[in-house]
């Protein structure tokens, strides 16, 4: 479902280092099924990819996905997740998981994002076309 994306402000953890990384608009569905083979991706993600229903989360996880959800009823900027590629040749995502993740949960087809200019080629097919 195409929604109307909120407003994104600049990932912070990239401060001084933003010149190694690009804007991107990526699939949500795509980067899903690649990090689901993530080591990090069983606090999120039931066996079968799904995103986990909210009260399945561990409470830290939980806690972070309804301030998410809570920016998102009050128009608050969310800050753009970084995604980059891990040592299983799948897609990470780091600073802004709980972001990307919610807005995923909530029927986000497409979402901002920042990716290392030197995995460009590594992201092409989970750009959106």
């Amino acid at each position: 479902m195409a929604q109307t994306l909120p407003s994104f402000i600049a990932n912070p953890s990239l401060a001084g280092r933003e010149a190694q990384y690009v804007a991107l608009t990526v699939k949500s569905s795509a980067v899903l099924k690649s990090w689901k083979l993530s080591l990090f991706s069983y606090e999120w993600l039931l066996p079968d990819g799904q995103i986990r229903p909210v009260d399945d989360l561990p409470l830290k996880e939980r806690e972070k996905r309804l301030q998410v959800e809570d920016a998102l009823k009050r128009g608050t900027p969310l800050i753009t997740p970084v995604l980059g590629i891990g040592i299983m040749d799948n897609i990470e995502i780091g600073s802004g998981r709980d972001v990307f993740l919610t807005l995923s949960a909530l029927g986000y087809d497409h979402i901002p994002v920042y990716a290392p200019k030197s995995c460009l080629k590594e992201f092409k097919s989970f750009q959106l076309s």
